[in-house]
């Protein structure tokens, strides 16, 4: 179906994200931090077909992440989707502002989740597996 990247500095989180996308079919990469999902996006960037993204992270945040997806060429079209636990306006204003496609709090409901993946991926089929 596609692969996602998954970026969070909680395994916990991490683990819960790819089990669901896993169960949906989607072949799941990990990254600790912003910084290592940069040295993935510039391994596999023309592989990777979304990006899921804490904002609260060691490193480099989820807000320089998208930042810096946005400004390179080879990655500006990659979907963000910000999952975090931020649920302040502002928050959420900034990472959308900065290029994120979504914006969902934790903890992400399974079938949201599935569903914004499948709206920047373009997928319009009605089934939500």
């Amino acid at each position: 179906m596609g692969k996602i990247l998954i970026v969070d500095d909680s395994k916990m989180t991490r683990n819960y994200h790819a089990y669901i996308l896993r169960e949906a079919n989607y072949e799941v990469l990990e990254a600790i931090d912003g910084a290592e999902a940069l040295e993935i996006l510039y391994m596999f960037g023309d592989n990777i077909d979304c990006v899921l993204t804490d904002l609260n992270m060691p490193n480099l945040d989820g807000y320089e992440l998208i930042k810096k997806i946005r400004e390179d060429e080879k990655l500006k079209d990659i979907p963000v989707i910000i999952v975090t636990t931020m649920d302040d306006a502002k928050d959420k204003t900034k990472g959308l502002a900065l290029g994120a496609n979504f914006y969902i709090v934790k903890p992400a409901d399974p079938k949201l989740l599935k569903e914004s993946i499948k709206l920047v991926l373009g997928d319009d089929s009605n089934e939500v597996s």
